[in-house]
């Protein structure tokens, strides 16, 4: 039975989601300092001016530090915790790979204020660049966990068990023949974390002191009207880069399936 009031509803939810993205490259690329129809003309002043302010440069380098060094560190925590939990038995092992999903079902907004707290009142450090890094970790990590889950649960055991009959160590095993197997799965995983970090604020807020990351200081552009074109020209270069990195992702996620001949159930895009 078909049922068209259903894609009427999904179409119109897709639209409802994506319009506005849709909608910051044709003001991007607009004329006019006011977000409004109709649009004025053509230009790419705003892009110029983006390129030129030394506040959002330091704050995109900021972003990039925080995003690459916090995926690594998500990235490789969440390689032993997909091993271990899709490999090994243990005891309470459900409950201890749900206190590292926890972080994926919880407010931002809480994590934020826990961590803060934390950083703050028991480890008695001055917020920077490092705190924001170690939420992001924090943040990430499930989600690396989820892909790598998948690429270490479709891994046939029957290769690691014929290279151990033919002389080699459980650590050259893993080396030689477990981690080329899953690096599609580790740089989609890797992928998916930077992106996460990169586009992050509420915990970039609490987290970061007086250093500013890119969604902080797009946040506190806002109240500037004048400053709104330059903000809709970084998004335009943000939209874009996250839909390249997502791409990536899923390119290797399919690989690294149709490597190791598992069902494709579902992915990124």
């Amino acid at each position: 039975m078909k049922f068209p009031s259903l894609k009427i509803y999904a179409l119109a939810y897709l639209i409802f989601l994506y319009a506005p993205i849709f909608l910051l490259p044709l003001f991007a690329f607009n004329d006019g300092t006011i977000i409004a129809f109709p649009l004025k003309g053509f230009t790419t002043d705003w892009f110029a001016k983006m390129a030129e302010n030394d506040t959002l440069r330091h704050a995109l380098t900021n972003s990039l530090i925080i995003a690459l060094t916090s995926s690594a560190g998500a990235t490789i925590l969440a390689v032993f915790a997909a091993r271990a939990s899709t490999r090994y038995k243990f005891r309470a092992k459900g409950g201890i790979m749900g206190l590292i999903m926890l972080p994926m079902v919880l407010p931002d907004i809480l994590m934020g204020m826990s961590l803060l707290l934390v950083m703050l009142e028991v480890l008695r450090v001055n917020l920077s660049i490092g705190t924001v890094i170690l939420g992001h970790v924090i943040i990430a990590l499930p989600y690396a966990i989820a892909v790598l889950q998948t690429a270490f649960a479709t891994l046939d055991q029957s290769l690691e068990e014929a290279a151990v009959d033919l002389g080699e160590t459980r650590m050259s095993t893993f080396r030689l023949i477990v981690l080329p197997l899953v690096m599609p799965g580790i740089i989609s995983a890797f992928l998916i974390s930077f992106t996460i970090s990169l586009d992050e604020f509420i915990v970039a807020f609490f987290l970061a002191g007086n250093q500013p990351t890119l969604p902080t200081y797009i946040f506190s552009q806002l109240r500037f009207p004048s400053a709104i074109p330059v903000i809709m020209a970084l998004g335009t270069c943000l939209v874009a880069a996250s839909i390249l990195l997502l791409s990536v992702a899923e390119f290797f996620r399919r690989r690294g399936i149709k490597r190791t001949g598992a069902k494709d159930t579902g992915g990124f895009l």
